[in-house]
């Protein structure tokens, strides 16, 4: 469906405020009677103040449906709430069915269903509304020994079940996006994949029972990818919205827009640049450097690390977001453009101010062009 209006948003990830051994403990108390029977209250509090204060300031910044802060590895953190897996020589098997643990949920979420008032509060909204962001069957895969059609199949329905028991909708708050983060798709050649293939028809299964559960709720439902030379996606029936990286040919090909129309989805815009060595390249090559570029960015952290460079001067300025913005949505059509937002989560930011600073301006372009 043709949109008339484009919200900000986030993929996730953020530099840590606490300490991870925290975050980890606090996540892992989360949904149990620990906190109740005063054991871990200090892990607990100190993981729910992170990611109640993260989401305020991703709302200050001024994006519109914000994705849960995201301090914790985006893989492990789903693998911990699944049961039927093994772990051997550093590699993961299916030992038996791999099925949701009972009653698990995602712990991000469900610390700002529970600190509603709270986020309210602090944030100056009326309503909290936050992006969900699901590590995708064929990621998960990844980590296998063996990877089988049966093994994508058996994954979504895990994360579907997860993903079921953490969405909610209040008077006050509600999950208003899911997204399927599909990192690894596209990057090598994989036989499950061959068009016809038992795998290829597993992975789409997988990837619309995830989208499903989301979309039977009126919640929107979108597609992270880091390469999108597979594009298996556009046969998901209930995906509504597609986004990848800054460059990607997504953006730029007729096929797109072809796709788009017949397929009745709408894309996800990139508007900022988010690996930061590749910030800093971008910097010192429009500098005029011509030394050698990986010294370069080596010397550069080790100057942030000391205080000596100042890792603002790297950010994108607004106006270059506002036109690379702009060229997507005069290319692909502004009713199709959905959300935008940087490319990806900032977790690779040098400290939490810059990645806030990235947010702001991304947000800020946003509103520009949608005025």
């Amino acid at each position: 469906m043709k949109v008339d209006h484009m919200l900000s948003s986030d993929i996730g990830s953020m530099p840590a405020t606490t300490e991870p051994d925290m975050i980890y403990a606090g996540a892992q108390k989360s949904g149990t009677l620990l906190p109740l029977l005063n054991i871990g209250v200090e892990e607990y509090d100190g993981f729910s103040e992170a990611v109640v204060s993260g989401y305020v300031d991703k709302v200050k910044a001024g994006v519109d449906v914000p994705n849960y802060p995201q301090f914790r590895d985006m893989n492990e953190m789903f693998f911990n709430l699944m049961q039927g897996i093994e772990k051997a020589g550093g590699a993961l098997y299916a030992a038996g069915s791999i099925k949701p643990i009972q009653g698990a949920s995602i712990p991000e979420v469900d610390v700002i269903r529970r600190e509603t008032a709270k986020a309210r509060e602090l944030s100056g909204r009326e309503k909290v509304k936050l992006r969900i962001c699901v590590t995708g069957p064929y990621t998960l895969a990844s980590f296998f020994q063996t990877r089988t059609p049966g093994l994508y199949r058996e994954l979504g329905h895990a994360l579907s079940g997860i993903l079921e028991t953490s969405l909610f909708k209040t008077r006050y708050a509600e999950v208003a996006h899911v997204c399927v983060d599909e990192p690894v798709l596209g990057f090598m050649n994989d036989p499950l994949l061959d068009f016809g293939s038992d795998g290829r028809e597993a992975l789409r299964a997988a990837w619309d029972a995830v989208c499903r559960t989301a979309s039977v709720r009126d919640i929107e439902t979108s597609m992270h990818l880091h390469n999108t030379s597979e594009n298996l996606f556009w046969e998901v029936e209930h995906l509504d919205t597609v986004g990848s990286h800054v460059g990607d040919p997504i953006y730029t090909s007729d096929s797109t827009r072809q796709q788009l129309e017949e397929k009745d989805k709408n894309i996800w815009a990139p508007v900022g640049v988010t690996q930061f060595d590749n910030l800093i390249h971008m910097h010192y090559h429009a500098e005029g450097f011509e030394g050698e570029m990986p010294e370069k960015i080596a010397e550069t952290w080790t100057g942030m690390k000391k205080g000596t460079i100042d890792p603002y001067i790297f950010l994108e300025d607004q106006g270059t977001m506002e036109k690379r913005l702009s060229k997507i949505m005069e290319f692909l059509g502004a009713e199709r453009v959905t959300y935008a937002s940087p490319e990806c989560g900032l977790n690779s930011f040098p400290n939490y101010g810059v990645a806030v600073e990235c947010l702001r301006r991304s947000a800020a372009a946003i509103e520009k062009q949608r005025r």
